[in-house]
């Protein structure tokens, strides 16, 4: 006999079923990593002047089912923008042109002058000299509001958030017998 033949499968060391349960393992690990997230923009805008509420109750966490790799799981954190538009301009900031009226729910809303009363308001994408003659320019001019990052300031919990993906995935892996 001059040669040998050695064939191996990953089926040989039991390898099959922990690329499988590793890979199972992964979607619970991501959740852990964006529950930290969703904690921390939670706390965040818990932080910010509460007026209805809206933002909070918008604030989500949602697995993202596009991806079919196998081992790969991914969750968004964010808000409803339907039910909070207001998210961006607290999340950036923006610029306060005109004077702000509040109808009996509290929401806001800019000034209409009295002679424009009864007229469609412009467009958004009408010039800037359109809207200026609708609607009642600020006293001082416009103002600049800052920006109370809510969400983008979660992400110095990242390293907690990985940690806690990486604890739960192993978790996971443990409790099939893999890791002691």
């Amino acid at each position: 006999m001059s040669a040998f033949a050695i064939t191996m499968t990953a089926a040989d060391f039991g390898l099959d079923a922990l690329a499988a349960d590793a890979h199972a393992a992964a979607r619970p690990a991501a959740q852990a990593a964006a529950q930290v997230l969703y904690d921390q923009v939670k706390l965040n805008v818990s932080r910010l002047r509460r007026v209805t509420g809206n933002l909070d109750r918008s604030i989500y966490q949602a697995f993202i089912d596009g991806d079919t790799t196998p081992g790969r799981a991914s969750y968004r954190v964010s808000w409803n923008k339907t039910k909070a538009p207001h998210g961006f301009l607290v999340e950036f900031g923006y610029l306060q042109r005109y004077e702000i009226a509040r109808d009996s729910r509290g929401r806001m809303f800019p000034m209409v002058r009295p002679e424009m009363v009864g007229q469609p308001k412009p467009k958004r994408s009408a010039p800037q000299a359109v809207k200026d003659a609708y609607y009642v320019p600020r006293i001082g001019g416009p103002r600049q509001i800052p920006a109370k990052a809510f969400l983008r300031s979660a992400a110095a919990k990242m390293p907690q958030a990985q940690a806690a993906m990486r604890e739960r995935w192993l978790a996971e892996l443990a409790a099939k017998g893999y890791v002691k």
